[in-house]
């Protein structure tokens, strides 16, 4: 009986022994990096202030083909992306221009009609954060 009480905690300080030497040998630290800080969309203009009403936050990866184009719209409140593949070139209806690759991030337009079209050789993918209030659409389109 008096082995297994020393047994128990011998294997325990192994344990510990070995996670902690696991640690000590680990070279590898925590990054963090802020890809975006503004408070302009990407042409410029002042973010406004945030809708009333229940929050609600989606996030949405978007896959655009080659060639593609996307039909015109504008968004109702702040959204940001992040490219992850290819590249875009979006364009406003007053002929703004913003060209973005893999890596790029974007503080979108809002309430200002654009569209975007896929330049690249390839898909585009973009992830999109959009802070809205529920049951408000995203993205709206011309009547």
């Amino acid at each position: 009986m008096h082995s297994t009480l020393f047994t128990l905690p011998a294997f325990l300080l192994l344990s510990f022994a070995s996670i902690s030497a696991e640690k000590a040998h680990s070279t590898e630290q925590i990054k963090v990096e802020t890809l975006t800080k503004q408070q302009q969309s990407w042409n410029g203009a002042t973010l406004p202030a945030y809708p009333k009403g229940q929050p609600e936050v989606r996030i949405m990866r978007f896959t655009i083909p080659a060639g593609q184009t996307l039909p015109i719209h504008k968004h109702p409140y702040i959204n940001a992306g992040l490219m992850i593949q290819g590249e875009l070139m979006v364009e406003t209806e007053t002929g703004e221009t913003l060209h973005i690759k893999a890596g790029d991030t974007i503080v979108e337009v809002l309430n200002t009609w654009h569209w975007g079209k896929n330049v690249g050789k390839e898909a585009a993918q973009i992830v999109v954060f959009y802070a809205g209030v529920k049951d408000q659409a995203v993205t709206l389109k011309p009547e």
